[in-house]
């Protein structure tokens, strides 16, 4: 039974909890003044989850029309609280405190959301805890599509499919066991050999080879990770399945906490400064992207909470019980 969000939080909700708990962070960390540093933290990190969630339920009970916004900041406030068990001093300089991406000013004419695209800024709240977070730097300028971010989330594939007569991916393995099973023919998917594409895949997880035979390609070390580091697999939290996309392209070599912040950055700009356009998507149903982007803000609702209880769980090394 999926336990309801805001119960997943419940340890997090005490100031003495949250002290003990950032303090173990910071000494993980090797942070100066632990003490000092987890007691001025404390209500900060509280605060945060607890507007974060109100955010969130209040995304659960409200129109699709300002739905967006409401989960973006929600997202917003949650990411904050877990800047705040590696980078104590945040937010140090005003720099960090923009949303770190920009979407185009004026959509085009014959516009699809598919084909929208958002540029990461040089500074930023986006590259700041892509950084502090996952060690992952970002480059200024870089920009993503939102096709390639909806591709990159597997509870998408039936509607996908359905919508786009793709089949975007390939399923490997489940997250409670040891292997993914890659087939053969994401070789031609790939435009590798088989030795080729062992070495791309050793290069690119935490997997080793085990053997080749006629299931597929095998790897081991697939349970090692977590359902936050399996990039450039993909996780699919309703089914627990691990799944890689079919075409190289669709590979995204970061967290997917960082895919739905980056869509739901773009949506929230929309549904506020292009509300004309985002109102006849939802009252016309003409475009087949509608159901994408409601079946995304289904999942962006279920998947970012248990994603931040994830990385809090890991950065206090504790387990679920």
């Amino acid at each position: 039974m999926t336990v309801p969000f805001q119960q997943l939080f419940y340890p997090f909700r005490s100031a003495e909890t949250a002290q003990k708990l950032l303090r173990v962070s910071y000494q993980q960390h090797k942070i100066e003044a632990v003490e000092q540093q987890s007691y001025n933290n404390a209500y900060s990190f509280i605060y945060y989850i607890e507007h974060g969630l109100t955010y969130l339920q209040q995304a659960s009970n409200t129109p699709t029309a300002i739905k967006p916004v409401l989960l973006f900041y929600g997202t917003i406030q949650l990411i904050k609280a877990c800047l705040l068990t590696v980078d104590p001093l945040y937010p140090e300089s005003t720099s960090v405190l923009a949303h770190g991406v920009s979407a185009r000013k004026r959509k085009k004419q014959n516009y699809e959301f598919i084909h929208d695209e958002v540029k990461i800024q040089k500074n930023g709240l986006f590259s700041h805890f892509s950084d502090k977070m996952f060690h992952v730097k970002q480059t200024e300028g870089t920009k993503f599509t939102m096709k390639h971010l909806l591709f990159a989330i597997p509870e998408l594939k039936k509607t996908i499919h359905i919508t786009k007569n793709i089949n975007p991916f390939y399923p490997v393995g489940n997250s409670q066991n040891e292997q993914a099973i890659i087939p053969h023919s994401i070789l031609d998917d790939y435009k590798m050999t088989e030795s080729r594409f062992i070495q791309y895949f050793l290069n690119n997880t935490a997997c080793l080879h085990e053997e080749t035979n006629k299931k597929g390609i095998i790897f081991n070390g697939l349970k090692n990770n977590d359902s936050l580091s399996f990039s450039p697999l993909l996780y699919d939290h309703y089914s627990n399945m691990i799944f890689i996309p079919r075409k190289k392209e669709g590979l995204t070599y970061f967290p997917e906490l960082m895919v739905h912040y980056l869509l739901l950055y773009n949506l929230s700009m929309i549904c506020r400064y292009e509300t004309e356009w985002w109102c006849e998507l939802l009252h016309t149903y003409q475009s087949s992207d509608l159901t994408l982007i409601l079946e995304f803000l289904d999942i962006a609702a279920s998947k970012i909470p248990y994603y931040i209880h994830t990385y809090l769980l890991k950065a206090f090394q504790m387990s679920a019980e």
